[in-house]
């Protein structure tokens, strides 16, 4: 619920550089991306942040400050956002997120966000997994969704998955196991048993905190923005490197979870992780904790 504080306002002194950082940062981050899109050229990798995230480029430059802060006007009138959605223009010529025409239109995505994040942050760190979520999406199968080689080849690949256990919490990859995997499974995750699954030590959960922050859209600050986008982009290096494709090609080794030290070096990878999607999730909640109960009536 919106609070009675008063907001933070921002000269164009202290707001512009932030908005030009902003934009430079998200600018370093996509530039291989904006690059190989004009020679439409594809990347196994980097492709999946714009695709199964869908966003643009342009969205990930555009600079919020988040709720509760107010852009004053410069010589040259009121701030940018004036003209962008949700975003109000004050008596005094201050812009800022109109918190609650936002929440007219995004509040129930709002309090799932908010709930998902919540439950997650609050459970421990399950590793142990070793990534074999990928390994189950090829397994038995002949056509890939990546046009990479498998490192172990097809019978070796499918050797690897009989010889483990496998214990997916994350229905946004056991969705995409082949048929022969997903009873191997020993969690058969839902969209209902989401909110009672997820667990911070799950790389896609936690790569999914940069499209929770997309839904949030500009009740966040644009820096979590950032740092969500870069810690998904960190995390999938991971999640491929670990993965049945040989991503040598793209310069990265394998994490070879088939053997002893490749299962210790990807759990290390892993906790390192979820420890600091804890600190983003917590971001996240304190960013929309004044406004995740409003429209609960």
């Amino acid at each position: 619920m919106p609070t009675d504080a008063a907001p933070t306002v921002l000269d164009p002194d202290a707001w512009r550089p932030l908005a030009d950082a902003h934009a430079a940062r998200a600018d370093a981050f996509t530039a291989g991306h904006r690059e190989r899109r004009s020679r439409h050229e594809r990347h196994a990798i980097e492709d999946f942040l714009y695709e199964y995230y869908p966003t643009r480029p342009a969205q990930l430059r555009r600079w919020h400050p988040g709720a509760g802060v107010r852009l004053a006007p410069g010589p040259d009138g009121p701030a940018p956002h004036a003209g962008w959605r949700w975003y109000r223009t004050h008596d005094d010529g201050t812009v800022g997120l109109d918190v609650e025409a936002f929440l007219a239109d995004r509040g129930e995505g709002v309090r799932f966000v908010a709930d998902l994040v919540s439950r997650t942050a609050a459970r421990p760190a399950a590793t142990g997994c070793f990534g074999l979520h990928e390994w189950a999406m090829v397994y038995r199968q002949g056509e890939h969704r990546h046009p990479l080689p498998l490192r172990l080849g097809q019978d070796g690949t499918d050797a690897v998955v009989e010889a483990h256990r496998i214990r997916c919490t994350h229905i946004d990859a056991f969705r995409f196991f082949t048929p022969a995997a997903a009873p191997r499974n020993t969690l058969q995750p839902t969209r209902a048993t989401q909110p009672a699954l997820e667990q911070p030590g799950c790389l896609h959960a936690n790569m999914d905190l940069y499209k929770w922050a997309l839904k949030l859209g500009p009740l966040i600050p644009g820096e979590l923005l950032l740092d969500a986008f870069d810690l998904a982009r960190r995390i999938r290096v991971l999640d491929m490197r670990a993965s049945p494709y040989d991503c040598t090609a793209y310069g990265l080794p394998p994490v070879e979870i088939d053997t002893p030290d490749g299962k210790a070096e990807y759990v290390a990878a892993q906790r390192a992780f979820a420890a600091e999607s804890q600190a983003v999730r917590t971001r996240l909640l304190s960013a929309v904790a004044t406004v995740s109960a409003s429209r609960a009536r």
